[in-house]
């Protein structure tokens, strides 16, 4: 008899449906606050900088913390470190509703809450999708990453239109009420979820030398070596136009709020689509290669994009390049999970969040970029330069 198909499997699994539903949720509400933040900090100053800064406060602990939380997540009780993770960011949610609500809202309080929810975002690999992929079996890693990710790609692209929505229609407060409510409906889907981990003592002192003996790891591997290295190139050149993209929308095409929310939701919408092909698909796991081809071709088309002479060319191409970026954000964690001694998993996950992390460096020097020459040229010419540094790190992953 053939096997079952993978995706039936997962949505039979009520532990699996738990941990993805409650991503889903507050991956939505992330990508909401990120455009209402983003939307009235350009609002308030008209700085493409100045939204760069809000928006970079969400990347800004996976850099600084990010290798640190993998080898914490190896010893603490990976359930817990997620559940207290969200009710910190409900609880950040809820303080600027209250402060928009009197008024008292400034650009600060802003930053500090992206802040919480970088640290909180930080644990996101190491605990809720490593989480994700144990519950679904070593054969059945990519499907559930895959399906994992259609997730994330369909909150960025339904909570960017929403966030787009909140903020023309109901305002700043609204929209953090229902955030944080979110946030806690997934926090009680999550300690319904039975989770056992072999434990062992956190011993401050040997943190740094378990992230360093999982960076020797990853580096004397070539497929580990090519997740790190390509997290850094999408991270610092392809996924930094989010931040600007409110700045983009209306000086490349007199785009509003809602348009804005459109166009930041096209390249989710292409992932959502390539990323239920990877979930459905049968036969060996996908690997190394398709993970480098589909980074390259997002990074191509969003070139493309940025000088597109239209923002529905624009949002078109966005979406074509969503196909790549479903590869990227599958197998980024999936090749961990398959190649990682089971050991070092999470430590290794921790060093890609790290990676992850210098999105921040990328957001500031684009921003200041796209106030000097203008977003849609910034934009491309971060991509091509990206485009360069992946065709030196598939050069340094050869096998």
């Amino acid at each position: 008899m053939a096997d079952p198909a993978p995706f039936r499997v997962l949505i039979s699994d009520h532990a699996f449906l738990k941990l993805w539903g409650a991503g889903g949720l507050t991956n939505s509400m992330r990508w909401v606050e990120m455009l209402v933040s983003g939307l009235y900090a350009y609002e308030l100053t008209r700085s493409a900088f100045s939204v760069s800064l809000v928006l970079m406060a969400r990347a800004l602990p996976m850099l600084l913390m990010g290798a640190l939380s993998g080898a914490v997540a190896e010893s603490l009780n990976r359930k817990y470190l997620l559940m207290a993770g969200q009710a910190l960011t409900a609880l950040g949610a809820i303080a600027i509703a209250i402060l928009a609500a009197f008024g008292w809202i400034s650009l600060w309080h802003l930053w500090v809450n992206g802040l919480i929810g970088g640290l909180v975002w930080t644990n996101e690999l190491a605990t809720r999708r490593r989480m994700v992929a144990e519950t679904a079996g070593p054969e059945r890693i990519v499907p559930a990453i895959a399906f994992d990710t259609t997730t994330g790609s369909t909150t960025r692209m339904i909570g960017p239109m929403l966030g787009g929505l909140f903020y023309e229609i109901i305002g700043v407060t609204a929209a953090y009420v229902i955030a944080s409510s979110l946030y806690l409906i997934a926090l009680g889907l999550v300690s319904t979820v039975e989770y056992s981990q072999p434990r062992r003592a956190v011993v401050p002192r040997r943190l740094f030398a378990e992230v360093a003996e999982a960076l020797r790891m990853a580096l004397a591997h070539p497929a580990l070596r090519a997740v790190l290295g390509v997290t850094l190139v999408m991270n610092t050149f392809g996924f930094s136009y989010n931040s600007i993209l409110p700045a983009f929308g209306d000086r490349a095409f007199g785009a509003g709020a809602i348009e804005i929310g459109l166009l930041a939701a096209a390249e989710p919408l292409g992932a959502l689509i390539s990323g239920l092909a990877l979930a459905l698909r049968r036969g060996p796991q996908a690997g190394r290669r398709l993970f480098l081809l589909g980074s390259a071709a997002f990074l191509a088309v969003l070139a493309l994009a940025a000088l597109a002479p239209s923002l529905w060319l624009a949002a078109l191409l966005l979406m074509l390049g969503g196909f790549g970026t479903a590869a990227f954000a599958s197998l980024q964690t999936g090749i961990v999970m398959m190649e990682a001694p089971v050991e070092a998993r999470s430590r290794i996950l921790g060093l890609t969040t790290t990676c992850i992390g210098t999105g921040p460096l990328g957001v500031l020097v684009l921003g200041a970029l796209a106030d000097g020459i203008g977003p849609p040229l910034a934009i491309a010419g971060f991509a091509l330069l990206g485009l360069f540094f992946l065709a030196l790190v598939a050069f340094a992953t050869r096998r």
